[in-house]
């Protein structure tokens, strides 16, 4: 195929980054400068450092860490079980498919079960335990989070399982490792690359979560998803919202920039 023919098939590729990301980062950019009277400043900036944007930006990454962490530590042993099953296939499936369903329809299942009158205080009222405040926790948020976020962090371990060569780890047992001494040296380096992915497919989205935080959290729990969220709909203080998203689009690219060199610099050892 000529140089021409590839810069041409390229055209569709290029317009669709230019409209659809670049041209939307760039009038985020913008919006950002200026006030909520239309005024060019760059006060909004000065701003997002004062103590109560540097708290909600620290309580924002660490519900997401939690959140990333408690999904990763219940997905890898998930996904080394699936790669084990008979039927692994449809058991994927099966934990794919909730992802499918409508994110508000998934919260409004939720605020049923957790409800005062929900399913789960109706159990806990049948076993003796007495009715609990279970929505808007910090608790029912963090659960709802990890379970609507999981399957993407099974997913890329899934694959990485699967695509390691087995006898790797037959290798090792035969050359006397232990369960655990395998795992640690042997199944879980070859397979950081799909924690890596999973971990940026879970913690980037949870950054910027706001109609959980409304609808499960009860506005306890308060992130820059929902600080942006409120300056563009309820205040209209879109200037201050636009600098909220930039910073959470600088985040976001520092850490897919870090992970990328690591993957380089791995790549590069390789060659050496």
């Amino acid at each position: 195929m000529s140089n021409k023919s590839r810069s041409f098939y390229l055209i569709p590729y290029m317009a669709w980054i230019v409209l659809f990301v670049v041209a939307p980062i760039v009038l985020v950019a913008y919006y950002s400068l200026f006030d909520v009277e239309g005024n060019f400043t760059l006060g909004n900036y000065a701003k997002f450092f004062t103590p109560v944007y540097l708290r909600m930006t620290l309580s924002s990454f660490w519900y997401a860490f939690l959140i990333t962490a408690i999904s990763l530590l219940t997905a890898y042993p998930t996904a080394y079980l699936l790669t084990r099953t008979k039927h692994k296939q449809l058991w994927l499936l099966l934990i794919i498919l909730p992802s499918w369903i409508n994110l508000l329809l998934k919260a409004y299942a939720f605020i049923g079960l957790f409800g005062t009158y929900g399913f789960v205080n109706s159990v806990l009222e049948a076993i003796g335990i007495g009715n609990k405040q279970i929505l808007f926790t910090d608790f029912s948020f963090i659960f709802v989070s990890v379970y609507i976020f999981i399957p993407f962090m099974i997913l890329p371990i899934f694959n990485a399982l699967e695509e390691m060569n087995p006898s790797l780890v037959y290798a090792a047992r035969d050359l006397g490792a232990s369960a655990w001494t395998t795992f640690r040296r042997v199944i879980f380096p070859l397979t950081i690359s799909g924690v890596k992915s999973g971990c940026m497919a879970v913690f980037i989205p949870a950054l910027s979560l706001f109609m959980i935080t409304r609808l499960i959290a009860g506005n306890r729990v308060i992130t820059l998803g929902t600080a942006i969220e409120q300056h563009f709909l309820v205040t209209q203080d879109w200037g201050m919202g636009a600098t909220i998203a930039v910073f959470l689009i600088l985040a976001m690219a520092a850490m897919m920039l870090i992970t990328g060199n690591r993957k380089r610099g791995a790549a590069d050892a390789r060659k050496k």
